[in-house]
């Protein structure tokens, strides 16, 4: 890859969509995102993403990876609109939290990229987030402040991400938890179970959804102290309440407030 990210021969510089297309299924994919997939020449993403949106693609160029290549498709997405032509790279989700817009930034400042208009384009079309998606599933947890923790430490010291639960826990904020476990990491999921558990009730509600919206998708509502009885795996996502967090037939809510400063039902 050359230093610089400046126009292709024809003169005409590529673009990338960083393309977030939500939680997997197309009525939950946003009008942009959907266009920007129509206008891209070129689609690049990890093999399971690429599957959630392959009818949007047909006829389309496509270079699919596999797990921790993302360095490799940001620079293979880099070095295509390097040629003039549009990319779109597709993750699930929102592609700013936890996904591939963060990566490409970091190495387009590799190339002395600025962003010019003779250079390769960027733009970043959010998605709906697994996080939003397993609270639209189980009520209406997220309302007040929260905090969201992925446990995966490829990428992160587990010191630090330990850290990170002990001060959500300790502050009383909603937790969503990413990538909680998998066949080699589990033992982090139990770890921050534990921590959890100094700051909070037995009770405290616990969401754990694997797959939202997608057609493994499974919903367990259960409690803090009970929530490592059930299955957990990299593509659940959990939501453990704050100390105000209550479920009400068999839907989760976090309070916001109003209930304390206003009258939800006015006397006539």
């Amino acid at each position: 890859m050359s230093n610089t990210l400046q126009a292709s021969a024809s003169g005409h510089p590529g673009k990338i969509n960083i393309i977030g297309f939500g939680p997997g299924a197309l009525e939950h994919l946003t009008f942009r995102a959907k266009a920007a997939i129509e206008e891209s020449q070129v689609i690049i993403g990890y093999r399971t993403y690429v599957l959630l949106v392959k009818d949007l693609i047909q006829g389309k160029k496509v270079i699919a990876t596999g797990m921790r290549e993302e360095v490799k498709r940001a620079q293979k997405a880099l070095e295509v609109a390097q040629t003039g032509r549009i990319v779109g790279v597709v993750s699930s989700g929102d592609a700013g939290v936890y996904g591939m817009a963060g990566l490409i930034y970091e190495v387009l400042t590799k190339t002395g990229w600025k962003g010019g208009p003779d250079e390769v384009g960027v733009e970043v079309i959010p998605g709906v987030t697994a996080l939003c998606s397993v609270a639209a599933l189980v009520g209406a947890p997220l309302v007040h402040d929260f905090a969201s923790i992925s446990l995966s430490d490829l990428l992160t010291p587990l010191e630090l991400i330990l850290k990170r639960v002990e001060a959500a826990a300790s502050a009383d904020y909603v937790i969503g938890l990413y990538n909680p476990k998998s066949g080699r990491r589990t033992e982090q999921i139990v770890q921050a179970q534990q921590i959890i558990s100094k700051h909070r009730k037995p009770t405290t509600p616990v969401a754990i959804v694997k797959s939202a919206f997608r057609d493994a998708q499974k919903i367990v509502l259960t409690d803090l102290e009970h929530m490592l009885d059930f299955e957990i795996g990299m593509l659940t996502t959990i939501i453990i309440g704050n100390s105000a967090t209550f479920v009400y037939e068999g839907r989760m809510v976090t309070p916001r407030g109003y209930e304390s400063k206003y009258a939800l039902i006015e006397e006539e």
